[in-house]
Order: structure tokens, then sequence, then C-alpha cells
């Protein structure tokens, strides 16, 4: 049984259910937060192995709050989740682990999440 902490911060209620049940169905965990408030509360009181951000969020950016989790874990793995792809050259965006394009299908997101927990598991034997 897989037993990854996902903390998903999405805006958009649709897709956070959406994801969260996805993800869910392959069995992680998710912790659910529609913004970095949200967020940063479940990154000081939960163990997280994954964030996976949305970079359009209410109030800040999800470059922003990658910053503010990576203070309070800086071994976080980060994925960021836009549905522009300009975003992937914006240089505060390179700190992340991973960058994926929003999809209907999740099937990418779904193997980048397998990529980088198994790059973060071999680099941390």
């Amino acid at each position: 049984m897989n037993n990854t902490t996902i903390l998903l911060v999405e805006d958009e209620r649709a897709q956070r259910l959406l994801y969260k049940e996805e993800l869910e169905d392959e069995g992680y965990q998710v912790f659910e937060a529609k913004d970095g408030y949200e967020a940063i509360n479940i990154a000081e009181q939960k163990h997280v192995d994954l964030a996976i951000l949305d970079i359009f969020l209410a109030g800040e950016d999800g470059l922003e709050l990658m910053g503010k989790l990576l203070n309070i874990n800086g071994n976080l793995p980060i994925i960021l989740h836009s549905a522009y792809g300009t975003w992937k050259d914006n240089w505060r965006g390179q700190v992340a682990d991973a960058y994926v394009i929003k999809s209907a299908d999740l099937s990418n997101l779904k193997t980048t999440i397998r990529n980088v927990m198994l790059n973060t598991n071999q680099a941390n034997s």
C-alpha cells in the first residue's frame, strides 16, 4: 500500500475534488487546500511527502507559496501545476521538482508524481 501524503493546493473546488479523488484512487493520502493560508497550516501540522501547487491562487501565487513551504520543509518535493505553459520558463519556478500543465487527463500528473517520489527516495537512500 502507498503511504505517500500529498498536499494539493488548488483554488478551483471542482478541480481540487477531482484531483483528490483520482490521487486517492492511486493510493495516496491527500490533504487539500484552497489557498496558501490552508496550505501553510497543513504543512505545519501534518507530515507531507509532496506538494502540488496551482500557480494562480487567490491572494498569492503558487510560486510565493512554494517559497513559504520550502521554509517549513526545505526537502519538500514540489510539482507546479498550471493551465499556462509559459510559467515553465519563469526563473522562480525552476526551484520546483517538476512542472505539469493541467489537463482533463491526469495520467501525466500521476506519472510525474511517481517519478518525483522515486527520485526523492533514491536521493534520500
